[in-house]
């Protein structure tokens, strides 16, 4: 990069639902940022078509567009789409890291294709078997980072693992957090509860710190779902299987809750609907809290690169707070810190034997 101050964020502008309108709007308004350029990448005529549209007034070179002729849609097969199509603007957002000429990717297209092709064009860090999707969740005590939230449906306990490594390091880079409690997600904290892939990845775990060896984190061992809003755990590590699950009726739950509350107040009384207007601003901060366009997307972690991805149905506000996270995960460094911490703690994936004295999860 020309400019190491300056933060080049590639946006796949044919990735959501609204595309490329929401992520024209996303990325002019991301300009705020006076460090942060954009290369929108896509069907070049419809999108200078939007540029012109709404784009008066932006500084010359803080967005620049990049033609690709393809895109990949959401029911297509990630791995077959990705490799058949060459010139799909989410291929070429990769091709611009893998080349330096950008400094991450933001996309709200097909999560598949987007993991198959990070993994296919940016590849892996040393040490990482699979890459994980972590997405935040707001907790009593502050915040709590959950992986994977699908990216892997079936997963090896060396790859939970190798997700809690991950995790904890995100946590520290993102959060604050100097040492993040990490606990693996079970049905009951029981020794004798979970599966044979988290009791393995428990005895993996238990290993952190003994005998002198690093470590970044405290394990706690099982931890229920509960425990994760009661903010009892800084990390918590599934497969993405049971992690997508989990988001997913975590995301209904909330919109069930906005409505139910709404139609409470309609059918109430007057002065019931006088405290809820004097609760509006109480409510609107919950939303805020719970809204997945304030954060933006979520990040592709064990990647050699910077990786976000964006829901579907993104609109520009949330394109825009996912260019700037991923201008935060740039700045903290966070492909060299991951790569760091993994090659730290691959000891607790490489030894075959339990750790002395290592018990069931507390």
């Amino acid at each position: 990069m020309t400019d190491p101050a300056r933060v080049r964020v590639a946006v796949d502008a044919m990735g959501a639902e609204g595309a490329p309108r929401v992520e024209v709007e996303g990325a002019l308004s991301a300009l705020t940022s006076p460090t942060t350029d954009v290369v929108l990448v896509g069907d070049e005529p419809r999108v200078r078509r939007v540029l012109d549209e709404i784009g008066a007034g932006v500084p010359a070179g803080r967005i620049q567009v990049r033609h690709a002729a393809e895109t990949v849609g959401m029911d297509e097969s990630p791995a077959v789409a990705f490799r058949q199509k060459k010139a799909s603007s989410m291929r070429v957002c990769f091709e611009l890291a893998q080349q330096g000429e950008v400094d991450a990717v933001v996309s709200a297209g097909n999560s598949g294709a987007l993991m198959a092709g990070a993994l296919l064009v940016l590849g892996r860090i040393a040490e990482v078997e699979r890459p994980a999707i972590v997405t935040t969740f707001p907790t009593q005590t502050g915040q709590c980072a959950l992986l994977d939230m699908g990216a892997n449906v079936d997963v090896r306990p060396t790859v939970l693992a190798q997700f809690s490594v991950l995790g904890s390091g995100y946590a520290r880079l993102l959060h604050g957090k100097a040492r993040p409690r990490v606990g693996l997600l079970s049905n009951g904290a029981e020794g004798h509860k979970g599966t044979a892939l988290t009791r393995e990845a428990h005895q993996m775990l238990a290993r952190a710190g003994t005998s002198g060896r690093p470590a970044g984190f405290d394990y706690l061992g099982y931890v229920e779902g509960r425990d994760i809003f009661r903010g009892h755990a800084d990390v918590v590590v599934t497969d993405g299987f049971t992690g997508n699950v989990l988001l997913k009726s975590c995301e209904g739950l909330v919109e069930w809750l906005t409505q139910a509350i709404r139609e409470e107040v309609m059918r109430g009384s007057v002065l019931e609907k006088l405290g809820a207007l004097l609760m509006r601003p109480a409510l609107r901060r919950f939303r805020r809290r719970s809204d997945y366009a304030e954060t933006g997307g979520a990040p592709l972690v064990g990647v050699d690169g910077v990786v976000l991805i964006c829901h579907g149905s993104s609109d520009a506000r949330a394109i825009k707070n996912g260019v700037l996270a991923a201008r935060e995960l740039v700045r903290a460094h966070l492909r060299q810190e991951m790569a760091r911490a993994v090659a730290e703690h691959a000891y607790l994936w490489h030894e075959d034997a339990p750790a002395a004295g290592a018990k069931g999860p507390a």
